[in-house]
């Protein structure tokens, strides 16, 4: 009864908190398994974020169910911002749920499982299900834990939970609660430990990343708290490579814009929300900026660093979407020149402020306006991948492809995937790769010196 499969949907904060229980797991005895017809648990880590996302998960319990009633041992856990969203009312559609496990309860359950297999072994009377939903003080320093069996080459590290903003379209305020920051030095010891284990490369996490601590700690030299975090990583041996997501054009000041042209181990690639092109579209999303202003942070971004990549994301379909406002994104998408897009066609949120506007934009409309996005994206993402054909650039290998006799995946500092022949030997090293061809999402190469095992340990910062 001791084997569990943890199938997360959703965002990379999802992702970290999935790794986080895996982790809280094996510490407790609990074998984490890749495969979950091998399971005696399964644990569902959900997303909210859109109503597609929550009906993926619903269907999958009501799938594991059918294994439960056969099988009245097994069990079923919903974890996450889902089970944060509905709570109990899962029961009412799928009463063979075991678990329901909210944001703030992720190290909870550990002993939740404990409780309900004891039980089960008839070490005391059968539960009822278990919900656990409540806030929880500190909750935001629980979410520390990491595998220590296997190389994390790069590695997710939460430095906040929660959001104070509060985008019409966005449930996360409800099913994450407010900012809450994690004190710096926690954040920094877990780095090192990271580090000292082989992690090359963190990703610092928080739902509005760039508003980590504005309301806890002090600024120094006009510097927000944010950026002294960045300096602090920075000062880590052994981490070469430092990025983080998602920030916010509120908060996106000068001091935070310097960091790129000051800190070489922050790499030249962001993830930068716009959303919309349409400043009448993000005022009804109540997105505090306007589209000048987000084109301002990103000239200054690409002074400090000519060879900045930037990823975004955009919401189409937002109820009052004309053509004139798809018009704007259209064209200020295109001029933008993102590199990658998180392009999403917008549904309704219960128990946001959008909720009353309905989904007037047609599914027809969204599903056109979305694919000319994608259009341009495909094409702009692989002129920029052509134009590094025969350049070289230092590879961070994180392991096997999934597909190709001894081919191995790796990142650039500017995030684009790479494909390589090589050895396993490469894994967790920085290397030189020349690129020979390019696909629109994937640059393949070859190593520049044969049988070369590692670069030197050092700062890796590289243009293009």
């Amino acid at each position: 009864m001791n084997r569990v499969y943890i199938k997360t949907y959703g965002c990379q904060m999802n992702e970290r908190d999935s790794e986080a229980v895996a982790a809280m797991l094996r510490g407790k005895g609990y074998s984490i398994v890749d495969n979950e017809q091998e399971a005696d648990v399964v644990l569902l880590n959900t997303c909210s974020v859109r109503d597609q996302a929550e009906q993926k998960a619903i269907g999958k319990a009501g799938h594991l169910a059918k294994r439960k009633r056969k099988d009245p041992n097994f069990i079923i856990g919903v974890m996450g911002c889902m089970a944060q969203n509905r709570g109990s009312e899962l029961l009412d559609r799928l009463p063979d749920l075991d678990l329901i496990i909210g944001t703030q309860k992720f190290h909870r359950v550990p002993d939740h499982l404990s409780n309900l297999i004891a039980t089960m072994q008839g070490q005391g009377p059968r539960p009822h299900s278990i919900v656990d939903l409540e806030e929880e003080a500190d909750s935001q320093n629980t979410i520390k834990s990491h595998t220590s069996d296997t190389l994390q080459v790069t590695a997710f590290v939460s430095i906040m939970q929660g959001c104070n903003m509060k985008c019409s379209y966005c449930i996360v305020p409800k099913t994450r609660g407010a900012e809450r920051a994690r004190p710096m030095g926690e954040i920094i010891t877990e780095i090192k430990e990271l580090a000292a284990n082989g992690t090359r490369e963190v990703t610092l996490l928080g739902q509005i990343v760039n508003q980590y601590g504005i309301r806890e700690f002090p600024f120094v030299d006009q510097k927000s708290p944010f950026v002294q975090l960045l300096e602090k990583v920075h000062e880590i041996e052994g981490i070469d490579r430092i990025r983080f997501t998602s920030p916010h054009p509120v908060g996106f000041k000068d001091d935070l814009i310097e960091c790129y042209g000051r800190l070489p181990k922050l790499v030249e690639y962001l993830h930068f929300p716009m959303q919309s092109g349409s400043n009448r579209i993000l005022k009804a999303m109540r997105r505090p900026y306007s589209i000048e202003k987000f084109r301002e942070i990103i000239g200054k971004l690409r002074t400090v660093r000519p060879d900045m990549y930037i990823s975004t994301d955009i919401i189409v379909g937002f109820p009052g979407e004309t053509e004139a406002d798809f018009e704007l994104t259209r064209r200020h998408f295109e001029e933008i020149g993102f590199d990658m897009a998180y392009l999403f066609k917008y549904s309704v949120r219960p128990d946001t402020t959008a909720e009353p506007l309905g989904d007037p934009v047609t599914k027809e409309q969204k599903e056109e306006r979305n694919q000319i996005l994608l259009d341009i994206l495909a094409k702009q993402s692989l002129a920029r991948n052509e134009t590094l054909i025969g350049t070289v650039e230092h590879v961070l290998f994180e392991g096997p492809a999934k597909k190709g006799d001894n081919m191995f995946l790796g990142r650039t500092p500017g995030n684009r995937v790479v494909l390589v022949k090589a050895s396993r030997r490469l894994i967790g090293q920085i290397v030189p790769v020349r690129f020979n061809r390019a696909t629109a999402s994937t640059l393949f190469g070859e190593l520049v010196l044969e049988g070369v095992e590692a670069e030197p340990k050092q700062s890796v910062s590289t243009t293009v």
